[in-house]
């Protein structure tokens, strides 16, 4: 029973630092995300692969294997889940597989993250100072 407390204890805790996921905090965000499941023992999904299907001449300890993974991976994508915007949240495929969801949430940001410096380099190189105000202010704006 203790066991069952701190780990629920450590899940609440950490659940309650995970920022939501806006845009621009991917960052931030899959580290506490990754932070939760290492401690909360979630984290069986992200280290290793999915076990083979259960049959009914599967031994005991391929059952208890699968059993927690599959717990895992369920706990693991509601979390996720929880702490992405909805607005974001539309524009990413779902997955009932923790890894491909954060493959699929990884690629979203990675091209975002791509597109915003791009328009940002252009945006920079064709700025010219008018010394209206300072280089600062000026690069600010």
């Amino acid at each position: 029973m203790a066991l069952l407390f701190t780990a629920f204890t450590a899940i609440f805790i950490a659940n309650a630092r995970i920022p939501m996921l806006s845009g621009d905090n991917y960052a931030e965000w899959k580290e506490k995300v990754l932070l939760t499941f290492g401690c909360s023992d979630l984290d069986l999904v992200l280290r290793g692969e999915e076990p083979h299907i259960l049959t009914e001449s599967s031994m005991p300890v391929a059952k208890i294997n699968y059993e927690r993974w599959e717990r895992s991976n369920r706990l693991s994508l509601m979390l996720m889940k929880a702490h992405i915007s909805q607005s974001i949240r539309g524009s990413i495929p779902n997955s009932d597989k923790v890894k491909a969801y954060m493959k699929a949430i990884d690629e979203q940001f990675i091209s975002s993250d791509k597109t915003l410096a791009s328009t940002l380099m252009k945006r920079l190189s064709s700025m010219t100072f008018n010394r209206s105000r300072t280089v600062r202010e000026h690069i600010w704006r």
